[in-house]
C-alpha cells in the first residue's frame, strides 16, 4: 500500500515502545524507513525489542529510559535524543489500564493511570513542541486514544478520563500549535489484542458474549492495520490533518457504548473482584 521509503529521513519516538501496539507501530515505521527511537521504563524489555525489530527489518532503532510521568525524566531522554537530532514526529502511546471498581481505587491506582496516560503524553508533547518551535521547524504528535475517551466505560474509568484528557490536549495545540507547522492527532484503536493487557481487561467471565459479536465487522483487529494507519499519520502526505481523532475499531463503539465489554461484571460477587484484585 506504501512505497518503501515513506518515512526515509524522519526520526520517530514511540514511547512504550518495547511492547504491544507500540512495537507493531515501531516496527511499521522501519519497515517504511523511519529512523526509530523507543523508550520504557524497563531497559531489558527495550533492548530485547529493539534485536527483535532489528532482525526483522534491518533499520535502525535506539532505545532509552524513561519514565514519562516524570517531568524531568522527559527532558533528560529530549535531551539525549535532540543531541544526536530533532525529531519528526512523536507518538504518545505508553499507557496504564486495569480492571477495577471505582469506588475501590486507591489514590495511587488513579494516579498510576493518570500519570501515565495523561501526564505522560502532556510532557512528552510540551518537550517536542518547545524545540520544534524554538528551533522553528515543524513536527508531527500522534497520540494513542480510546473510544470510552468519547462514550466512557465502566471499570476503566481512570482511563477514560485520562485518554479524554489526551484527545482534549491533541484539539487543543493543534489550534494553537498550527500557526508553527506542528500538527496534533490522535487515533481510538478497538479491539487488537496484545499480551498480557488482553487478559487484564477482559478477564475471564466479564463478557457475556464473544467479542467478535460486538464489532460490525465480526473481527478483532490485525496489528498491521493499526500500524498502517499511524504510518500515514507520520508521512507528509497527510499534512493537511491536525486535530483529529480518528476512530479504527471496525464500527464497534457504533453498535452500542462500550459494547458486550465488561457487562458481566456488574453482576460479579465480592469474591469474583476479590480473585480479580489477586490475580
Amino acid at each position: 500500500m506504501f512505497r518503501s521509503d515513506l518515512l526515509k529521513g524522519k526520526r520517530i519516538l514511540v514511547t512504550g515502545g518495547g511492547t504491544g501496539l507500540g512495537k507493531s507501530i515501531g516496527r511499521r515505521y522501519l519497515e517504511l524507513g523511519a529512523q526509530l527511537i523507543i523508550c520504557g521504563r524497563r531497559t531489558e524489555v527495550l533492548s530485547a525489542a529493539a534485536d527483535e525489530l532489528r532482525s526483522a527489518t534491518s533499520g535502525s532503532v535506539a532505545t532509552v529510559q524513561c519514565d514519562v510521568r516524570n517531568p524531568d525524566s522527559v527532558e533528560g531522554m529530549m535531551e539525549e535524543i535532540w543531541r544526536h537530532g530533532p525529531l519528526d514526529v512523536l507518538v504518545n502511546n505508553a499507557a496504564a489500564n486495569f480492571v477495577a471498581r471505582t469506588d475501590k481505587l486507591s489514590a495511587r491506582a488513579i494516579d498510576a493511570v493518570l500519570g501515565i496516560v495523561l501526564h505522560g503524553s502532556f510532557y512528552c508533547t510540551v518537550a517536542c513542541g518547545r524545540r520544534w518551535i524554538d528551533a522553528l521547524r515543524g513536527g508531527s504528535v500522534i497520540s494513542v486514544a480510546t473510544t470510552p475517551s468519547f462514550t466512557g466505560l465502566a471499570f476503566t474509568a481512570p482511563s477514560a478520563a485520562a485518554k479524554a484528557g489526551v484527545v482534549a490536549m491533541t484539539r487543543s495545540l493543534a489550534v494553537e500549535w498550527g500557526p508553527k507547522g506542528i500538527r496534533l492527532n490522535a487515533v481510538a484503536p478497538g479491539l487488537f489484542p496484545t499480551e498480557g493487557a488482553w487478559e487484564r481487561l477482559y478477564p475471564p467471565g466479564s463478557q457475556v458474549e464473544p467479542q467478535e459479536l460486538g464489532v460490525p465487522l465480526r473481527r478483532v483487529g490485525k496489528h498491521e492495520e493499526l500500524a498502517n494507519l499511524f504510518a500515514y499519520l507520520a508521512a507528509d502526505e497527510s499534512a493537511y490533518i491536525t486535530g483529529d481523532l480518528i476512530v479504527i475499531d471496525g464500527g464497534r463503539w457504533m453498535q452500542g457504548v462500550g459494547g458486550p465489554s465488561n457487562r458481566a461484571m456488574h453482576e460479579w460477587t465480592e469474591e469474583q473482584w476479590a480473585a480479580l484484585r489477586k490475580r
